[in-house]
């Protein structure tokens, strides 16, 4: 199990109390204290001194992709498991994420369904994102929405060690580590799920580094979504549709542009938008949308339950996803 500590003093004893407390016993502790500058060390230290499964690496500040990897490279289990060292873990995590890989041969890496706390901390963006993540279960169901979030939490990730190498394990590339390990492996044909039960316990509030690191700002998310989109369902081609015509949509087309894809036309039901011109692309009707299928589509909208609409109203006008479109945000 590897555990990436900066500065973590005030909530480690607890992440520590439940790792303690998992029912599943024959698992090591790889942590990495990543140049804390509190009492991080030291309680590693005393841990380590109680446990022999427990082994710590003291590095300078080097940042967390190049902290996970080296923590990783140490680790030596059949399975790589992932924890954050503010989190609470549910007793039975390793247990059943164990259990599902274990029965599952064709499943390369799992997570679980969370929960943020506490709940004075949780905004509206937290909740909406809690929201989704626990409703993908089956690797159908992430496959399909690879491309939207992230469909594992990190500090839930379960991954087969052999793969974790085979794919190049974690890379510093400017957007979120995570993210980009979570999209290579899809691009490379792996399979992702959920074990679907609330087996962990995700703190928020403003500590946190998607809060304040640059790589965690949108642009930063969707330029790890375009390299990615670039490497699979747009290999090869050199333009597209987008499917909405607001925020989410322009900022899709914008950083596309940006890559070289040329955006052809939005689609939009908004008849405020429809005939105007997004970056010298004309906003259509998004009944005409079955008259453009020789142009790849990308759905990218924002407002809840669009996406549940447009992808009914694609599949009963023909369109499969992702050969013909995919689903971004």
């Amino acid at each position: 199990m590897l555990l990436p500590c900066r500065d973590a003093a005030e909530h480690l004893p607890q992440a520590v109390r439940s790792l303690k407390l998992q029912t599943f016993r024959d698992f090591e502790v790889v942590a990495v204290n990543d140049g804390s500058r509190d009492e991080t060390g030291d309680i590693l230290e005393r841990w380590a001194a109680k446990d022999d499964c427990v082994r710590v690496a003291h590095l300078e500040q080097i940042g967390l992709a190049r902290a996970l990897q080296a923590g990783a490279d140490m680790c030596r289990g059949e399975y790589l498991a992932r924890a954050d060292a503010d989190d609470v873990a549910h007793p039975r995590r390793f247990a059943e994420q164990v259990e599902y890989l274990s029965a599952r041969g064709d499943v390369a890496a799992a997570g679980t369904h969370v929960r943020y706390f506490p709940h004075e901390e949780v905004g509206w963006g937290a909740r909406r994102y809690q929201g989704w993540l626990n409703r993908l279960a089956d690797p159908e169901e992430l496959a399909r929405d690879v491309f939207v979030e992230c469909p594992i939490a990190h500090p839930t990730l379960m991954i087969r060690r052999s793969l974790f190498a085979e794919v190049g394990g974690y890379r510093a590339n400017g957007w979120p580590e995570d993210y980009d390990l979570i999209l290579r492996l899809h691009v490379a044909g792996a399979r992702l799920a959920n074990v679907p039960r609330v087996l962990h316990f995700w703190r928020e509030g403003n500590h946190r580094a998607s809060r304040n690191d640059p790589r965690y700002l949108p642009g930063a998310f969707r330029s790890c979504k375009i390299h990615y989109l670039r490497r699979s369902c747009l290999e090869g081609r050199d333009a597209v549709n987008i499917w909405g015509a607001g925020r989410v949509g322009k900022d899709f087309a914008r950083a596309l542009i940006d890559e070289g894809v040329t955006v052809r036309g939005f689609f939009d039901i908004d008849p405020r938008k429809i005939g105007q011109e997004i970056y010298g692309a004309p906003v259509r009707d998004a009944r005409d949308v079955t008259h453009h299928r020789d142009t790849y589509l990308l759905v990218a909208v924002g407002a809840a339950g669009a996406r549940e609409l447009i992808r009914l109203q694609l599949d009963q006008a023909g369109f499969e996803e992702p050969q013909d479109y995919r689903c971004a945000a």
